[in-house]
């Protein structure tokens, strides 16, 4: 199976539907103005939230590498926008081109396997993630973008396998609440105390073959509503 691939077309799938046909035009169907690398930068700052970099307060708390990789998942589903909305616009290729494009690009060979992490201390995790945001802000080439992403995936513990199948999750997540008033602002968040990521990793953990409709289901009979 192409992961990539199939994480690019359900991206796809999702904008299409949440967003309305031709939102890589740049408006949702509510005519909303998108920026993809607002939604990135500002992830990358929910991401540092993650890590204990404040020297005045819980200075002996590990990093949360649960939240971590749900973040990073968040990241990934912007900047497959902002990939998708450019080979659309400039007439780059197809979604199977942009797929080729990122499986080219020279670390991803990393990101296959990870079996070779070693793990930065906080700070220069961090450093990592601030290279990101400062190309946003540079308008860098996406493929710029991509690569630094896979550093930020690795470093978090991540793998393709292990990407895919929290990207199907938080995928399907996000279509849940999309069907239950997220849009709107009547969504339910938390869930008997956790949040809904939390509960939707567990779900992930006691059946590693779910499906993405019987994870939807899981969903539906565990939400609390009013």
């Amino acid at each position: 199976m192409n992961k990539i691939f199939e994480m690019l077309k359900l991206q796809q799938q999702l904008n299409d539907n949440t967003n309305g046909k031709d939102w890589e035009e740049g408006f949702t169907k509510n005519n909303k103005f998108i920026d993809w690398r607002r939604c990135i930068y500002l992830e990358c700052a929910e991401l540092i939230e993650s890590y204990p970099w404040k020297h005045w307060k819980n200075i002996d708390t590990p990093p949360d590498y649960d939240n971590i990789k749900i973040e990073v998942v968040d990241i990934w589903h912007f900047i497959m926008s902002q990939a998708l909305k450019e080979y659309k616009e400039k007439s780059l290729g197809s979604i199977k081109d942009l797929s080729k494009k990122i499986k080219s690009l020279p670390n991803f060979d990393k990101l296959k396997s990870n079996k070779d992490y070693e793990e930065e201390d906080t700070y220069t995790q961090i450093t990592i993630i601030e290279k990101l945001i400062k190309l946003l802000f540079d308008e860098a080439p996406i493929e710029e973008v991509m690569e630094v992403f896979i550093d930020i995936a690795t470093q978090s513990e991540l793998d393709l396998d292990t990407l895919y199948e929290l990207y199907i999750g938080k995928n399907i997540l996000n279509q849940f609440r999309q069907n239950n008033g997220y849009k709107e602002g009547t969504y339910i968040k938390v869930w008997d105390g956790e949040e809904d990521n939390v509960v939707m990793q567990s779900f992930l953990q006691f059946d590693k073959n779910i499906s993405p409709d019987g994870l939807y289901q899981m969903l539906e009979t565990v939400y609390p509503r009013k």
